[in-house]
């Protein structure tokens, strides 16, 4: 860091280690840092604790926190992360210490200029969470197989949006794209069954932290 130069902050809600709930690298053991705020409110939002609040700290004290925990995954979270100016900087010295770093972002920011050893999970905003109009979609042009699309479905009609996305975009060509059913809102058992009826080259997926918990924070 040059001469000078002030250490990056970042605010922080919560740093801890449990078992990855979503994705691709879902069921491994990571450690989670989830910055503090999110200019979205989902309608289905779990995290609204993360929305305010938080600690200030300095990026080498998030990284010795991180380091304490001994495990050689990161997930980099919110809120939205990218709010923070100061999350790329978080993300490339995650990746030069030596993690397997991925990145949780709502798809309404730009994913451009984020080090390209991170993978970048970006939501797509199906109209159930009266967001959809947010999505940046030019995004997607920014993606690789690297990366992966997910996208929350809270009725059938946000399936019907989604194929369209799927379709419009060519979406699997570019990256792995996980399709996930509102918690209480709608059967994930009807949503494998469209899945595979429509023979959908996409990945389903429960949160696997309410299934073992029923508790949105230890996941």
């Amino acid at each position: 860091m040059p001469a000078g130069q002030a250490a990056p902050t970042l605010r922080i809600s919560e740093i801890f280690a449990s078992l990855q709930g979503e994705s691709t690298r879902v069921g491994l053991p990571t450690v989670f840092v989830r910055l503090t705020g999110c200019p979205l409110r989902c309608l289905w939002c779990d995290t609204e604790y993360a929305f305010r609040g938080g600690e200030i700290l300095d990026l080498q004290v998030v990284l010795d926190d991180v380091a304490a925990h001994a495990l050689h995954y990161v997930c980099v979270t919110g809120g939205e992360p990218l709010a923070q100016a100061a999350c790329p900087a978080l993300l490339a010295a995650l990746c030069d210490a030596g993690y397997e770093v991925s990145l949780e972002t709502s798809g309404a920011l730009d994913i451009g200029g984020i080090d390209p050893r991170v993978s970048r999970i970006v939501d797509l905003k199906a109209p159930g969470s009266g967001e959809a109009e947010r999505n940046r979609l030019e995004n997607i042009a920014l993606l690789n197989a690297h990366d992966e699309i997910k996208i929350v479905l809270a009725s059938e009609a946000d399936y019907s949006w989604a194929l369209q996305q799927i379709s419009d975009h060519s979406l699997p060509d570019r990256c792995p794209v996980l399709l996930s059913p509102v918690a209480g809102q709608l059967d994930p058992a009807l949503l494998a069954g469209w899945i595979v009826r429509d023979r959908l080259p996409v990945r389903f997926q429960l949160q696997l932290h309410k299934v073992l918990w029923k508790d949105a924070r230890r996941r």
